[in-house]
C-alpha cells in the first residue's frame, strides 16, 4: 500500500500585530472604568473589584509575548473589547473562507498542486462563523476543487483530528488529494474583559496537503507513520455559545458564551494525559522516544509544553527539540502545532522521526507520527 504523505503546509498570518503592552493598557483603562461604575457594589461586597492586568503576569503565566489578529482597533477599544468586523453579505466570501484561501495557496504551491486537483477539504477549528453551509464547501468552490468538503470542531485538537480524517480518506481511496484547513479567528471567542483570559489567543490559519506517495510530486514530504486520537469529558475548558441559546428559558451570563477555563486544573489534568498518549503511540509504533528529533506540540502555554516534553524526554528539551511560537503568535488554538511544524522543520534529515500533537477542550488529544521522506 502506498504511504500517505504530507506534501505541503501553508500559513496565513494577519497583518495586525498586538503586543502585551497594548492589551494591558486597553484592559487597564476598561477595568478602571468598570470599578468606578460599580464602586457601591464593590464596597458593599456584592461585586469584586476587577484586578489590573500586567505584562509581568502575562509572561509568567503563559510565555506569550505577542499575537496577530484580523482586526485590532475594536479589540483594543476599552468600551468594546472585541473585534469590529464588517458584516458580509451572502454573496461575499466569508472571512474564514478568505483566510483559508490564503493559507491554502502556500500549501498547494509547496505540494505542486492546483485547487482543481483537491477532492477532499476538511475545515477544522474551534469556532465556525455559521452553522451552514459549510465553510469547507465555500472554499471548495473558490478553489475549483471537486469531491467533498465538510467542517468539524474538536476545539484545539481540530487540526490533528482533521488530519487523521484526511489520512483515513486518502488511505481508503475515497479521496485522492486532501486539504486540511484551520481558520482560527480566536479573537472572536476570546474574553478580552477578564485579566485571566485577555492575553491568551491570537488569530491565524494553517493548511496541510495530504496525498498518497504514488501520486505525489517531487519535493519535501513527510510520511504519516501513524495517527491516534483520544477524548475524555471535562468541563474545565468550555464555551456555551450555540444556536439553542435563544431558546433557553434563562438568559446566559455573557461570559459563558466565550472561552473560559480552569487553567490550573487543565494543566494538572492534560499534561500527564498528553505525555502518556504520545508515549504509548510511539511505543506501539516501535519508535523510541530517544529517536524522536522534534516535538511540534499544541501552543497553549509555555509551562505545559515544557512539562510534556520534559516528561517524555526525562530532561528539559532543547529549543529546537520542542519549538515554541507562543512568543510571536500566542495560542492560535488548533493552528498552533501546525504553525510550529510549518515554521520549524528545517534541519531534519530524511528518515528523521517527529511528532505533531494537539490537545485541548474535551479533553481531547491527537498525535500524528511523522517521518521525513524527502527534501
Amino acid at each position: 500500500m502506498s504511504e500517505i504523505l504530507i506534501t505541503g503546509t501553508g500559513l496565513y498570518t494577519p497583518a495586525n500585530s498586538v503586543t502585551n503592552a497594548e492589551l494591558v493598557d486597553s484592559l487597564g483603562r476598561a477595568n478602571e472604568r468598570w470599578n468606578a461604575e460599580h464602586k457601591q457594589e464593590i464596597e458593599s461586597g456584592e461585586l469584586e473589584e476587577r484586578d489590573m492586568p500586567s505584562e509581568r503576569f502575562i509572561e509568567r503565566a503563559s510565555g506569550i509575548g505577542h499575537r496577530y489578529v484580523v482586526e485590532k482597533e475594536g479589540l483594543l477599544d476599552p468600551g468594546r473589547l472585541r473585534p469590529r468586523l464588517p458584516t458580509r453579505g451572502e454573496g461575499e466570501l466569508s472571512i474564514q473562507a478568505e483566510i483559508c484561501l490564503e493559507a491554502a495557496q502556500e500549501a498547494l504551491a509547496q505540494a505542486g498542486r492546483k485547487g482543481a486537483e483537491i477532492d477532499a477539504i476538511i475545515v477544522g477549528c474551534s469556532n465556525l462563523q455559521r452553522a451552514y453551509p459549510a465553510v469547507a464547501i465555500e472554499v471548495q468552490q473558490a478553489l475549483g476543487a471537486t469531491g467533498f468538503a465538510y467542517d468539524m470542531n474538536v476545539a484545539c485538537s481540530s487540526a490533528t483530528f482533521a488530519i487523521q480524517n484526511a489520512v483515513d480518506a486518502v488511505r481508503a481511496g475515497s479521496a485522492r488529494c486532501a486539504l486540511v484547513l484551520n481558520p482560527e479567528i480566536t479573537s472572536g471567542h476570546n474574553n478580552f474583559e477578564l485579566r485571566e483570559f485577555h492575553f491568551i489567543f491570537g488569530d491565524a490559519c494553517t493548511a496541510t496537503v495530504i496525498e498518497p506517495e504514488a501520486s505525489a510530486n517531487a519535493g519535501e514530504s513527510w510520511s504519516v507513520v501513524g495517527t491516534r486520537l483520544a477524548t475524555k469529558f471535562s468541563n474545565n475548558i468550555r464555551n456555551d455559545a450555540g444556536f439553542l441559546n435563544r431558546s433557553e428559558e434563562t438568559a446566559r451570563d455573557p461570559h459563558e458564551l466565550l472561552f473560559r477555563q480552569n487553567g490550573r486544573q487543565v494543566f494538572y489534568d492534560v499534561c500527564p494525559m498528553v505525555a502518556e498518549h504520545i508515549r504509548s503511540h510511539l511505543s506501539d509504533a516501535g519508535i523510541a522516544i530517544g529517536d524522536v528529533k522534534r516535538l511540534w506540540l499544541h501552543q497553549a502555554n509555555l509551562g505545559m509544553n515544557v512539562t510534556i516534553a520534559r516528561t517524555l524526554l526525562g530532561r528539559d528539551p532543547e529549543p529546537e527539540e520542542a519549538p515554541v511560537i507562543l512568543d510571536e503568535y500566542a495560542n492560535t488554538s488548533s493552528a498552533g502545532s501546525v504553525i510550529a511544524f510549518h515554521k520549524h522543520r528545517d534541519g531534519l534529515e530524511v528518515g528523521d522521526e517527529a511528532v505533531l500533537c494537539s490537545f485541548g477542550a474535551g479533553y481531547s488529544v491527537g498525535s500524528i507520527l511523522l517521518r521525513k521522506r524527502s527534501d
